[in-house]
């Protein structure tokens, strides 16, 4: 019987073309020390009894050894690319595990979770028919014999990686076991005292069913979040089980589902972390929770509401490193990367960001306050929530229970001797003109508007009431931006445009674009990753000329094209060209 060695694989790369002679010689001489180095990192982790030990694979070995592909200019040999070639080398279906597009019941309940950690064996599908299993060895038919003996049907096989399959194993398992445990003890009460905001969460090794189930599942699905990078978790319950689905490059996934007596000490776990009223299940709540994970601090915004089967949680998670990048890194042409930052130089007026909501204001606005963050400025925000904690601003979150409105909050600022206001959102006409008065004073406030483009903005502050002439005197620039989906890299295509879009997009040439066909990747989605697409409008004399009580939206957008304004849909329209986006994002975005 043939067998999955280190020999077998190295061979099969060197004829592929992936290892040179040397390296091969290389691989099949230190083949050994590097198995023994991985034996001892896997013997570092099992500090905990009945742990069940997984063999060290042959492509966990070769890639351990941190190899040059050759003639790759710095590409390694990675776990999944020494098992696709394997895998196309033997015959058989390679297959990179996405978690999102696996059913717990199938994976779970079909083989015991000793038996798949033993043979490297995950069930991905069963239907048809038939069986569809992982594995990481295809030459051992020991666990092949033993499913199709219990289910008595069809398998087939398909290599995975050993991490691949073990990451499965470890979140749908555990996962599963607390659900089951919690279901068991639904009714039973959970962790009441624990009222800390700071949690840190556990490693996925250290969760343990003997801790409480309940807390087991939250950590579970924060974890997978994480690992997803989801921007925001759903928890939402239905007539007989709730649903937890994530966002993730702005498109919701659907993730797990969990029985329905689960669902409301779940919500409960998620308000006492978040220091909520976990009595108060009939008005909406509003809570944070702030945790480290993987070397960095996430902040977590907490909502409920009660909807007809029970309460909705959002969870929307702040990743700092999300929110704050720098400034040409957020999608920025040129010509409105230099227009912005000369905005940023100002000592005093206003700058508006507009665009609905998850169009990225929040991290347009973060970065620049993280630019112009010094020991010498006073910055002071004011939000309806406050977005994520820094230490660096002074931050201020709205609270109109008590009074404690953008208008109020503002008034009282600009006793505080500030530099740099940011105000959440202009809403109403006391703040507006409360911001205008900031700026006429000396001081230079941020602010957002929810208008579809940078010319409304204006009609925006007459409408709200603001004479003209106070508008002339304060308002620096206007940024309008939306979020686009990047093309996924590893499986973009090109086409050509057809008439009928070449002339919705009034483009005179006929030309090339790109899209994603779909790969393990980016989900088979087409698309990983989201850009910023700008439209910035500098208040120039031309518009502070012809502004008045009474001006057009037509005449201010026919000014400020007169000064170079590029926008929404001509800046998409760019990106689309470049092969950063598609034209479907461009019509859905613009």
């Amino acid at each position: 019987m043939k067998s999955l060695t280190v020999e077998f694989i190295a061979r099969v790369l060197f004829t592929r073309g992936l290892i040179n002679k040397r390296q091969l010689e290389d691989i099949l001489l230190n083949q050994e020390t590097a198995k023994k180095r991985l034996h001892k990192l896997q013997e570092k982790t099992l500090h905990r009894p009945h742990q069940i030990t997984s063999p060290i694979t042959p492509a966990e070995i070769i890639s351990s050894m941190n190899i040059e592909i050759a003639h790759s200019k710095g590409k390694f040999l990675t776990e999944d690319i020494i098992t696709e070639i394997t895998a196309e080398a033997i015959g058989i279906e390679y297959k990179k595990i996405d978690p999102l597009k696996l059913d717990m019941d199938t994976v779970t309940n079909i083989l015991p979770k000793p038996f798949a950690i033993k043979h490297l064996v995950v069930c991905l599908e069963k239907g048809d028919g038939q069986i569809t299993i992982a594995v990481c060895d295809p030459f051992d038919n020991e666990p092949v014999e033993a499913i199709k003996r219990l289910q008595k049907t069809n398998v087939k096989v398909v290599m995975s990686s050993k991490t691949d399959i073990l990451k499965t194993i470890r979140e749908f398992y555990g996962f599963r076991k607390s659900l089951t445990a919690a279901e068991a003890e639904a009714l039973k009460t959970t962790d009441l005292w624990n009222l800390e905001q700071y949690i840190r969460l556990r490693g996925e090794g250290e969760i343990e069913a003997t801790d409480q189930h309940i807390v087991n599942a939250v950590e579970y699905i924060l974890h997978y979040a994480y690992d997803q990078r989801a921007s925001d978790i759903h928890i939402e319950p239905k007539r007989d089980k709730s649903f937890v689905r994530f966002r993730i490059d702005g498109i919701l996934h659907n993730v797990y589902t969990i029985p329905k007596p689960i669902h409301p000490p779940v919500v409960s776990r998620i308000k006492m972390l978040s220091r909520m009223d976990i009595a108060e299940k009939r008005k909406p709540q509003d809570g944070r929770i702030k945790t480290h994970y993987k070397g960095k601090d996430i902040e977590l915004r907490v909502s409920t509401i009660p909807v007809a089967f029970g309460e909705k949680v959002v969870i929307r998670i702040f990743d700092p490193e999300v929110l704050f990048q720098e400034l040409d890194q957020l999608g920025f042409y040129p010509r409105e990367y230099q227009l912005y930052n000369s905005f940023l130089r100002r000592s005093n007026g206003i700058i508006l960001v507009t665009g609905p909501t998850g169009s990225g204001k929040t991290t347009t606005l973060y970065s620049s306050l993280k630019v112009l963050s010094s020991p010498e400025v006073n910055i002071i925000t004011i939000e309806d929530p406050v977005e994520m904690v820094v230490e660096e601003f002074n931050q201020i979150g709205v609270q109109p229970a008590i009074g404690l409105t953008f208008a109020n909050i503002l008034r009282s600022v600009l006793r505080q001797d500030p530099d740099i206001i940011m105000v959440g959102e202009i809403r109403d006409r006391e703040t507006a003109e409360n911001a205008v008065q900031a700026a006429l004073t000396g001081h230079l406030v941020l602010s957002t508007l929810h208008t579809n483009d940078a010319p409304s903005s204006i009609i925006r502050l007459l409408d709200l009431g603001i004479p003209a002439f106070l508008i002339s005197s304060t308002v620096i620039g206007i940024v309008a931006q939306r979020l686009v989906r990047k093309i996924c890299p590893f499986c973009k295509k090109s086409r050509s445009l057809t008439d009928e879009e070449r002339e919705y997009l009034q483009l005179d040439e006929n030309l090339t674009v790109y899209y994603g066909e779909g790969c393990r990747e980016c989900r088979g989605t087409g698309y990983k990753g989201r850009t910023g697409i700008f439209e910035v409008m500098d208040f120039s004399d031309r518009i502070r000329t012809l502004l008045s009580d009474r001006i057009t939206l037509n005449t201010l957008y026919k000014a400020a094209k007169a000064d170079g304004l590029v926008n929404l849909r001509e800046v998409a329209i760019k990106k689309m060209i470049e092969g950063i986006t598609t034209y479907e994002e461009v019509i859905a975005v613009t």
